[in-house]
């Protein structure tokens, strides 16, 4: 249920007016500040809430009932674009954010230097990949936490932010040390104890879409994340799973328009995942772009050949500045920049 606001109702009023919603009909208020509008979602069991009681408020403009059970992370109550900043990066806003850099961290010398690349080429983040979940229990796992060291080592030496994915709730503290952006990988969408756990905390989350779950289901997982405290997450679509074998997953380009229309959250888009082929990442980007992303987090290696995980989908360091040159030029035809 959301509460719309008069126009001229002060801060003094909307204090008061949370304080009494919460006392007497036991629900949460999440009061927005918008730029023509304020209002105030409530969050809870809204059925014991007297939609006429309350339209009656004289604060009160109208009463809306909000019917998708995704509360903090809905349009409706949150009009604007969430605009997260991370060390200066903004993300949301007009500009396209450029995530870049290897699927796995495999040692110092190679994140520096892909880091250093990928920041020449127009990167403003710095993903890779410390503790890895694959497939198979034989593959490479990742240098967990000696990773994240090393990436901490490429950003002091790039000022670039760091985005790693975690895998276990006991990492937490871990990350917090090092990492700027987590990222909760497709496997974790619906690890709902994690979640909960990142939600107690501020650091941004980015959230991947499971391969096999619904924009419902991504917004319901960003639901658990923002529902305990931490209103910072970053949704990707990553590819879905389906009966095409050409491409490692099918991206679902149609996704970044519904979710935009339906979250205020900012949307990346991960065309090396979705793809599996280095050959296809770039106009997949592009497409991603032209839609409404509002991020890319592409895989960046400087042999991929010779890459511990996923090498047949990671760009060479000059096929990375390529599609930049790309991407700055569809973003600008959209009215948009990198």
């Amino acid at each position: 249920m959301i509460l719309v606001l008069k126009q001229d109702i002060t801060r003094e009023h909307i204090d008061a007016l949370c304080e009494t919603l919460e006392s007497r009909y036991k629900v949460k208020t999440n009061p927005i500040y918008g730029k023509e509008q304020t209002i105030v979602g409530l969050v809870g069991d809204t059925s014991r809430v007297p939609e006429e009681e309350i339209s009656n408020f004289d604060s009160v403009e109208r009463v809306v009932k909000v019917q998708e059970p995704f509360k903090r992370a809905n349009r409706k109550f949150h009009p604007d674009n969430t605009v997260l900043n991370v060390n200066g990066v903004e993300i949301g806003g007009q500009k396209v954010v450029l995530c870049a850099g290897p699927c796995a961290v495999e040692n110092q010398q190679m994140i520096t230097e892909i880091a250093a690349g990928v920041k020449e080429a127009g990167a403003v983040l710095l993903r890779g990949g410390a503790f890895k979940p694959r497939t198979s229990p034989y593959a490479f796992q990742g240098l967990r936490a000696e990773g994240l060291h090393y990436l901490k080592e490429a950003r002091d030496c790039t000022g670039l932010p760091i985005v790693s994915e975690i895998t276990n709730p006991s990492q937490i503290d871990l990350f917090m040390e090092y990492v700027d952006i987590i990222q909760v990988g497709a496997r974790n969408m619906q690890n709902f104890e994690l979640l909960k756990e990142l939600g107690r905390h501020k650091r941004p989350i980015l959230l991947k879409r499971g391969f096999s779950n619904s924009i419902n289901e991504l917004l319901m997982s960003a639901e658990y994340i923002m529902s305990e405290g931490n209103p910072n997450v970053i949704l990707c679509e990553r590819g879905i799973r389906t009966f095409e074998t050409a491409t490692r997953n099918t991206l679902d380009l149609s996704a970044i328009p519904v979710l935009k229309a339906k979250t205020h959250l900012p949307v990346f888009v991960d065309p090396s995942h979705a793809s599996g082929f280095a050959s296809y990442v770039e106009p997949l980007a592009l497409a991603a772009i032209a839609v409404g992303a509002d991020g890319l987090e592409i895989e960046v290696h400087n042999c991929p050949k010779c890459a511990l995980s996923d090498g047949p989908q990671q760009l060479l360091p000059e096929q990375f500045a390529g599609l930049v040159k790309k991407a700055r030029a569809v973003a600008e035809s959209i009215g948009r920049s990198l």
